[in-house]
């Protein structure tokens, strides 16, 4: 038998994935047969059903068998998980699902942790870099103690030496009970801050200056014919030191030696290296001064004054507020009145000095006099406004630490530079560069300097790299070969879109090698430029042929077309939903007649508009922006449109959006702390009143979280409950229908409507609770009816079902009618946040901004909002951001969907390439000028778009 036929078989005996009878969420009921080791594509209209075959039923059900493989004993700490709602999965292989959700929100989970680069990179430092010394930049040696020996025979033979061991180096402390020790010990010379003296009883340092103390070992005159002596003295004097010596000849010259790695000049002396000794998430390689993170968090006077011209009397100082009769307002006035001035003078009128006490307080005492015993003062310690809220940082109060940190600032560490590790572990180098400098090149980079690594090391480090090396340019591949190139290896995870930790998991997944597994993907082509989607595909379509299932849900036109076959379900959202409408491969899905082949076919498209809008001849100008990878860019964004911001992965959109505009304009407009990327100017900021920002971070952590709370809809259904006869009878307020507060709420859930249970070492589990069975009210709360429905039966309509129920409540429907414009029909009012997907999210944030009243001057900005959305949904998002602009608006778009590039009025395409190798504005102009620039990716495919 050959080795195709081989593989060719599967030894399930199953050659599909066999679903009988799924009913979970919206699906009716249905039957479907998905061909095994192939690559499938699962797509329909947002809300149609895709997720819930795919993660809530396949997955479910994988999961639930993985678990019921455990010990009974095992089961017992995890719990029994509940079984989808399906008859019956035959040809079920091992499961592994790879979804959006971001990773981590830890600052310790980097690009280099997770994909185990950075370990592999920390084995390669502990075991074959050079050390140098910090203070002389020379190579670190260490010697054993025969070639100590050797060596001070070879330069002090026949020359009178002292052989010392080094106890205390550079520190504070009068050292009464070590010369006691020392003396003990049989010694009766010391050597303290270069002076050599008896030790006599009592004797004692200055505690607060920093010493050097050595005890002296051996005076001695060192000869060939007498090397026992020395090898005695030299054995006693490292151990006495603990592996270090000193040596100080007749000129009171002073030289070290060691067994550790030490600096021959100046004697610094590190220890021997481990793979812990490069981990900024551990005490032996963190830098002390920032624990590792790279960034500090500190108070600083530009924090708490942010408008130097105010008074301290007219809230100058933010965290003491306005002037009123207080305690601290009286040292202040006395502390001025010292340095001859009061407290309405302005701040920066101020002598710089009384700035400074008022600040950091003062040792001297402040005099106030006492209202209560007039003719008599109070003596008090003023400790200073700063000194105050540091110590508050630490208090047991959630509500003060909230507070104190309204004028916390996150600055680089000013001992590391953000590199995160302490100064020794930075001095360890392969091939003159440290572990931090290569943590912070991009893939691309890094993949280039491991190549040929070998020419560049010593043979003992080639036999000890060898295997290593090999480990880091696997996985260094993988991440190349799904368009990852851009990512730095210090990259934080909690930084990274949905996409993007997302591919990264997959290119983990690729590198375990594992066959007859069933990978199910949430759309994993998000945040990807069409130039890389072919790499995605071919990624995917590797873990296809190593003789697995992937199972893709999925909206990108490219993908669809690669896969080997497509499920459409649908036809509509939610209730109208849950149906295999087309089936089968690509060229038998295209004939076929639903939605999705229709846009594929382009039977159906997203029109071109036949006029670009010319805007209002204004423009918000950005000059010399130069954060991460952008390069002195001049960014201008004309206003009155709608404009797109495009370019490959890793071009600079998000630090030139997220990171430099938008801080600037929130800074602006609403005073907000968050410090912009580096730039020289901004020119415009008259033209707009107020600026809007859209991102897909979820509307809440919690299950409390819902569309209707986030969108302020359910305070104005409570107050309509509240308002209804039977509802004022029994007395009831709207507090009575909120399920965050005591009263009508569920007290064994808590008006959660879940528990949860905490599973140890899996993620923590969320079940219906067994009192109000999920609806989150006590049984009197629910007795209180509307048009026949009680408050917990208008959390669970759809937003769809809203529409009519609420079609004479103007407050409410307004807000329904928004959730309904932007594609979101088929979430219910009360879902609970942490099921909604980033794009949902993204969309409830945009229904809550458009569901208040626009100035006609309002900037909105974006962050890909067609993530998670079918073509027709486009449509209908497009339209919503197309009524915005009409009005004079201005709307700002992040995106790689060529749908929304083609309608916009104006683009602006970042590259060349991502990483350091973009950065630059290379393309800007409506989209037929852009479809035109060589050397424009975007441009290339928007041609074959604009055709």
């Amino acid at each position: 038998m050959s080795e195709k036929q081989l593989n060719d078989i599967d030894l399930t005996g199953f050659d599909q994935i066999e679903v009988l009878g799924a009913r979970e969420h919206n699906l009716k009921n249905i039957d479907v047969n998905i061909p095994r080791n192939k690559l499938v594509v699962i797509t329909g209209i947002s809300g149609s059903g895709k997720s819930s075959l795919a993660f809530d039923t396949i997955y479910a059900e994988g999961q639930r068998r993985y678990m019921e493989s455990f010990s009974s004993y095992a089961r017992s700490f995890i719990g029994d998980m509940e079984r989808p709602d399906v008859d019956k999965i035959n040809g079920l292989s091992p499961v592994i699902s790879i979804e959006q959700k971001t990773t981590s929100k830890n600052p310790r989970s980097t690009v280099g942790t997770t994909t185990e680069i950075y370990d592999f990179l920390r084995l390669l430092f502990a075991r074959a870099s050079e050390a140098f010394s910090y203070v002389s930049g020379d190579k670190m040696v260490k010697q054993t103690q025969d070639q100590i020996i050797d060596q001070i025979l070879q330069q002090h033979e026949n020359q009178k030496i002292t052989l010392l061991a080094p106890l205390v180096k550079g520190r504070k402390g009068h050292y009464r009970e070590l010369f006691v020790q020392i003396a003990k010990m049989g010694y009766n010379k010391v050597r303290v801050d270069g002076e050599i003296a008896d030790i006599t009883p009592k004797m004692q340092l200055d505690r607060y200056k920093i010493h050097d103390i050595e005890v002296v070992i051996d005076r001695i005159v060192p000869k060939s014919e007498d090397r026992y002596r020395l090898n005695q003295s030299v054995s006693t004097a490292l151990k006495q030191g603990k592996g270090s010596m000193m040596l100080v000849d007749a000129q009171d010259k002073a030289q070290y030696f060691s067994q550790n790695l030490t600096d021959p000049k100046s004697g610094i002396s590190y220890e021997d290296p481990s793979p812990n000794s490069f981990s900024f998430n551990s005490p032996y390689g963190a830098c002390p001064t920032c624990n590792g993170l790279g960034t500090i968090e500190e108070i600083t006077e530009e924090s708490i004054i942010p408008d130097k011209s105010l008074s301290i009397s007219r809230g100058g100082i933010a965290p003491l507020g306005e002037y009123r009769d207080l305690w601290i307002f009286k040292q202040i006035e006395i502390i001025l009145k010292s340095f001859k001035a009061n407290i309405s003078t302005p701040i920066d009128k101020l002598p710089p000095e009384a700035l400074k006490t008022i600040l950091y307080g003062s040792e001297e005492p402040v005099a106030v006099p006492s209202k209560k015993y007039p003719g008599t003062e109070w003596n008090t310690n003023f400790e200073g406004v700063i000194t105050f809220l540091k110590r508050q940082q630490d208090s047991d109060n959630d509500k003060i630490q909230d507070w104190v940190r309204d004028f916390l600032v996150i600055r680089t560490c000013p001992d590391c530079n953000g590199l995160r590790l302490k100064k020794e572990s930075l001095h360890f180098r392969i091939d003159k560069k440290n572990i931090a400098e290569l943590a912070e090149l991009d893939i691309s980079e890094i993949a280039a300097w491991f190549e040929n690594l070998e020419s560049r090391l010593s043979d003992r480090q080639n036999i000890i790299a060898k295997e290593i090396l090999k480990e880091i340019r696997k996985r260094l591949g993988f991440l190349l070969g799904i368009g990852l190139d851009y990512l730095t290896l210090n990259r934080p995870l909690r930084t990274l879109s949905g996409g993007e930790s997302q591919r990264i998991r997959l290119a983990t997944q690729i590198g375990t090698q594992l066959v007859g597994v069933l990978y199910i993907m949430d759309e994993p082509s998000i945040g990807l430029h069409q130039r890389d989607n072919v790499k995605l595909i071919q990624a995917l379509k590797d873990l296809r042929d190593l003789g697995n299932t992937v199972l893709v849900v999925e909206h990108d036109k490219d993908m669809m077309l690669e896969s080997d076959y497509i499920l459409d379900i649908g036809p509509g959202a939610g209730r109208h939903g849950g149906n295999i409408v087309a089936k089968g491969t690509p060229q038998e899905f295209l004939a076929n007649k639903s939605t999705t082949s229709d846009y594929l076919s382009g039977r159906i498209n997203i029109d071109i508009p036949k006029e670009r809008r010319k805007g209002n001849d204004k423009a918000l100008v950005i000059k010399g922006a130069t954060g991460h990878n952008l390069k002195n860019v001049t960014l201008r964004i004309p206003l009155g449109k709608m404009v797109s911001i495009t370019g490959v992965s890793g071009s600079g959109k998000s630090s030139l959006i997220h990171e430099t505009l938008f801080p600037i304009l929130n800074r602006h407009f609403y005073n907000s702390k968050r410090e912009p990327l580096p730039y020289k100017s901004v020119e415009g900021l008259e033209a707009i009143d107020k600026v809007i920002e859209v991102d897909q971070s979820p509307i809440g952590r919690t299950p409390r979280s819902n569309p209707a709370t986030y969108t302020g809809m359910f305070s104005d259904i409570r107050t309509l409950f509240a308002e209804l006869p039977e509802a004022k009878i029994r007395g009831y307020k709207p507090g009575r229908f909120s399920f965050n507060v005591k009263g009508g709420r569920c007290e064994a859930c808590e008006g959660a409507g879940m528990k949860k249970i905490e599973m140890e070492f899996l993620p923590d589990v969320h079940i219906a609770c067994e009192t109000c069975k999920g609806k989150r009210f006590n049984r009197e709360t629910l007795e209180v009816r509307f048009k026949g429905k009680s408050i917990a039966d208008v959390l669970d309509m759809t937003v769809e079902q809203a529409l009519d129920f609420f079609e004479f409540q103007p407050k409410i429907f307004r807000k329904v009618q928004t959730l309904f414009d932007v594609g979101l029909g088929y979430i219910t009012l009360g879902q609970h946040a942490t099921t909604l997907s980033g794009g949902e999210a993204q969309r409830v944030k945009l229904a809550e901004e458009l569901s208040k009243k626009d100035t006609g001057k309002t900037l909105y900005i974006l962050d890909e909002p067609t993530t998670g959305l079918h073509f027709q949904d486009i449509k209908k998002l497009l339209e919503v951001l197309q009524k915005l602009a009409d009005k004079g608006n201005s709307v700002l778009i992040i995106e790689h969907n060529l749908d929304v590039i083609k309608v916009s009025d104006h683009l602006i395409d970042l590259g060349p390439e991502g990483g350091t190798k973009g950065g630059q504005i290379i393309a800007e102009g409506t989209p037929e000028q852009v479809a035109k620039v060589k050397g424009s990716y975007t441009g290339y495919f928007l041609k074959e778009e604009l055709k």
